[in-house]
């Protein structure tokens, strides 16, 4: 789940933004979720602190009454959230080449004008997000997104174990650790995509390498940190034991 951030100091503003937000992914099934919607970038920043991930921000600039403004805080979620998405929404169109001179990399600058064409912009934004989070794949990414039921979900990938075929074709089991997830999909396209963290050491399973604790070589198991047992072709054991 992709946590979303809103800072912005007209309560007005910030519940319909909210509210823009929770509807949009109630109507796309995005994995996503407005953990914090606060008017004072201190209690912001003190709950990105205590709940470090990768997010979404949206960051009002002109924050009265406040010990920063939305650039200051920009810089300051940089160095909890480097890889993090900044969406500034304001009514100031002309600062929005602060963003630059702040060396901020925001991915969007939306204008407070009329609602239609604000809610307009805080939608496309989620679009651009997920595209740009799918386009990761091929790199060291750090989410895999899988379509579960109706909704698209982002799985760190540290939090994946490995993944099985399953009985049925086309289809794949996801063992994490969190659970499990049944979902359509190729072995053979997640080994393409997620990259050298992944290693498909049988027909049946792709492993996340950083997840194995030892090899049972009698039975040709691969034994992962949180106990759960996967196979291994004899093909694959020199390449297994050198990487160990």
């Amino acid at each position: 789940m992709i946590p979303i951030y809103i800072c912005d100091d007209d309560a007005y503003i910030r519940k319909a933004i909210k509210e823009e937000l929770e509807k949009e992914i109630m109507i796309r099934g995005y994995d996503m979720e407005v953990v914090c919607a606060e008017g004072k970038p201190e209690n912001l920043l003190k709950y990105i602190c205590a709940h470090k991930s990768r997010g979404i921000y949206f960051l009002d600039v002109e924050l009265k009454g406040a010990s920063m403004d939305g650039f200051l805080l920009g810089q300051e979620i940089r160095k909890q959230d480097p890889r993090g998405f900044l969406i500034y929404v304001t009514a100031y169109e002309d600062l929005a080449y602060e963003t630059f001179r702040y060396k901020l990399e925001a991915l969007d600058y939306i204008v407070k004008g009329r609602p239609s064409e604000m809610f307009r912009d805080i939608r496309r934004s989620l679009e651009v997000v997920t595209e740009r989070m799918t386009g990761e794949y091929g790199r060291e990414c750090e989410y895999c997104a899988v379509k579960f039921s109706d909704t698209v979900r982002h799985i760190p990938v540290d939090e994946i174990v490995f993944f099985e075929t399953g009985n049925k074709t086309h289809r794949i089991l996801l063992h994490g650790l969190k659970g499990r997830m049944d979902f359509s999909g190729s072995i053979q396209n997640l080994e393409t995509k997620l990259g050298k963290k992944f290693m498909r050491v049988h027909r049946a399973y792709l492993v996340n390498t950083e997840q194995i604790d030892h090899l049972d070589v009698k039975d040709h198991r691969i034994v992962m940190k949180n106990g759960e047992i996967c196979w291994y072709s004899r093909r694959i054991k020199d390449t297994l034991f050198n990487l160990l």
